[in-house]
């Protein structure tokens, strides 16, 4: 029977890209960078801020003094660049109060602000950034973390996630995945939607 539902943030709740290529290319350009590539694009939608300057800037000797302008650099101007998903507040209202909902993710300080500006704080029950697990995904740990603190296992629990990251964290931890948008990934369900996650809760609310 599944009693929790853990979603990932981006690619799932939001569409980032453009505020993420609007964040990143704006830091490059402070450096005298050229503008990223689609594939590094690709890497900073799925890793934590820190990695992504990491990979930004490998090799290269500004790589430490981006990663402080990267601290230093507000990301609300970027915020009204996400795109909610179609539909999340809709399936949020079906979940509550029936599970208890959380949040696993690889953003750190902009998830808190996210939540607030889009007025979805209240239907989470618990949200795990990269700021609160020594290890973020594709480690297991944000969702171990999340079973712990409900006191279930993981056949009681369900992950939305769109990327290999979400795939490996759910796999470690024993949870299945429910791949968004995503039919690469190896997962127990695949959905283009979340009204599509509803028959798989159903099915599940009495095994």
């Amino acid at each position: 029977m599944i009693k929790v539902v853990v979603f990932d943030c981006d690619g799932v709740m939001f569409d980032s890209r453009e505020a993420n290529r609007a964040f990143y290319n704006h830091i490059l350009a402070a450096f005298g960078r050229k503008e990223m590539t689609e594939e590094e694009l690709f890497y900073v939608h799925m890793h934590t801020a820190d990695d992504s300057i990491a990979h930004l800037f490998r090799g290269r000797e500004e790589l430490e003094s981006a990663q402080q302008y990267r601290l230093n650099t507000d990301y609300t101007p970027f915020l009204p660049l996400m795109i909610m998903e179609p539909g999340l507040k809709e399936f949020l209202r079906y979940l509550k109060p029936k599970y208890r909902v959380a949040i696993a993710t690889n953003r750190t300080t902009t998830m808190n602000k996210l939540l607030d500006i889009f007025e979805l704080k209240g239907y989470f029950d618990m949200v795990v950034s990269a700021l609160d697990v020594a290890n973020s995904k594709p480690h297991p740990e944000p969702l171990l973390k999340i079973m712990d603190r409900f006191k279930v296992f993981p056949q009681e629990v369900i992950y939305i996630g769109d990327s290999e990251l979400d795939e490996k964290a759910a796999r470690t931890a024993g949870i299945s995945l429910v791949a968004y948008k995503n039919k690469g990934l190896t997962a127990a369900y695949h959905v283009d939607s979340f009204h599509e996650v509803i028959p798989i809760l159903e099915d599940n609310c009495s095994s």
